[in-house]
């Protein structure tokens, strides 16, 4: 490697490192997810072969979550053409939060702008995504549920263009 190469690199692992961004550098991690989403359906990650997930980790009262959610919901509706999918995984321990925020979204958008989400916390599921220390906790997985990148809080500008480019 090049000294100036390895300068590049180091400096851009720093930014990486101090925003809260991890880029998947040779990642053979094939993140799985099964559970069963708020309307009672079995869901798996697998469901999701040959697309792009944008799988987001949050809780009910969390204001930055709210605000990656908005901002993802539109472009889920976007996209969801385009071999996109938005997977929100519930990390709120009273279940009754999660059944709150399920009915005001079930008020508040149309069936078609409603994206499957999961209880981390229900009996039977199954994550290999981790210890979930922030809120929000984004991972953007390429078709074969790989990680292309991940945020620990607010989504930033970047994150929308490296998403769009993971399409």
């Amino acid at each position: 490697m090049l000294r100036r190469d390895f300068i590049h690199s180091a400096v851009a692992s720093g930014l990486l490192l101090s925003s809260g961004l991890s880029l998947a550098q040779k990642n053979t991690t094939t993140f799985t997810l099964d559970g069963t989403d708020v309307y009672g359906k079995k869901l798996n990650l697998h469901d999701f072969s040959g697309m792009t997930v944008l799988v987001s980790f949050f809780t009910f009262d969390c204001p930055l979550c709210s605000d990656d959610l908005k901002l993802m919901r539109e472009f889920y509706v976007r996209n969801s053409k385009n071999k996109f999918m938005l997977l929100g995984v519930n990390l709120d321990t009273n279940k009754k939060d999660l059944d709150d925020y399920n009915e005001l979204t079930t008020h508040a958008y149309p069936k078609d702008q409603r994206f499957p989400t999961v209880w981390r916390n229900a009996p039977g599921h199954k994550d290999n995504f981790g210890v979930i220390a922030t809120q929000p906790t984004h991972f953007v997985l390429d078709h074969n549920a790989q990680l292309k990148f991940k945020r620990e809080g607010k989504f930033q500008a970047n994150d929308w263009d490296n998403l769009w480019l993971s399409l």
